[in-house]
């Protein structure tokens, strides 16, 4: 028996309409019972299931967090990836709703390619932004410890989702742990091979939120991190 595994939103949604036979596992950031992918989260049906970060629902404190950090600032960008429109469209929507909360103005950015980083770093100047918000996704996963480096040579203020970009320089992330997520997949995965079918596995939910938190960052960019912020994360890297 062979099992497809998934990692983003199109590729799901992409294994979903290709075979109603084959066992999938996702793992993604988005409401998979929104998305179609599953019946409900504890009886998903048919042969798919797989974990869920939820990160589109965390998406709005990362701009909180941007927001205790500078206060000052009423300009922020968003970066998302255009080629996963379900995802960027949630992600700008509870951004912006967010941010009126605030009184702060969103600007969307989109990237989908290494070759759009620079112009985007370029725009965020442009705009007089005053911090970033990188919204989480699998191509951006992929490359944080390039836009961290980027974050870093352009002094830009940057939150994501994950350790890893704060641990390559970035200044902070709020998120699950990408790593548990995919070993809760890979569980499923070996599970289903075993004989166990995705119809009988409830979709997994990662609902701890991690507050990594970089010092070295804060204080080349001039930011002064409030001690409740730092007494409320999981790490402060130093």
């Amino acid at each position: 028996m062979a099992v497809i595994a998934t990692t983003t939103t199109p590729a799901a949604l992409a294994a979903k309409a290709a075979t109603a036979t084959i066992p999938i596992v996702f793992e993604l950031g988005g409401d998979p019972v929104r998305l179609g992918l599953v019946a409900s989260l504890n009886r998903p049906g048919g042969n798919i299931t797989g974990v869920t970060q939820l990160s589109t629902q965390v998406a709005p404190k990362r701009l909180e967090l941007l927001h205790e950090l500078i206060p000052t600032a009423s300009v922020i960008a968003l970066l998302v990836d255009p080629t996963d429109p379900t995802n960027a469209e949630s992600v700008s929507r509870a951004l912006q709703v967010a941010a009126r909360s605030f009184g702060l103005e969103v600007h969307v950015l989109t990237a989908s390619t290494e070759r759009d980083f620079d112009a985007v770093f370029a725009k965020v100047i442009q705009l007089h932004a005053g911090g970033l918000v990188i919204g989480s996704h699998a191509f951006f996963t992929s490359r944080s410890e390039q836009l961290a480096a980027l974050a870093v040579r352009h002094a830009v203020p940057t939150v994501y989702a994950y350790r890893e970009f704060v641990a390559a320089g970035g200044l902070a992330s709020y998120g699950g742990s990408v790593t548990d997520a995919y070993r809760l997949a890979g569980v499923y995965a070996a599970r289903i091979l075993k004989g166990e079918k995705p119809s009988e596995l409830p979709v997994q939910q990662v609902t701890k939120v991690e507050l990594f938190l970089n010092l070295k960052a804060a204080k080349a960019l001039g930011i002064t991190v409030p001690l409740p912020l730092s007494g409320r994360a999981d790490e402060v890297i130093e």
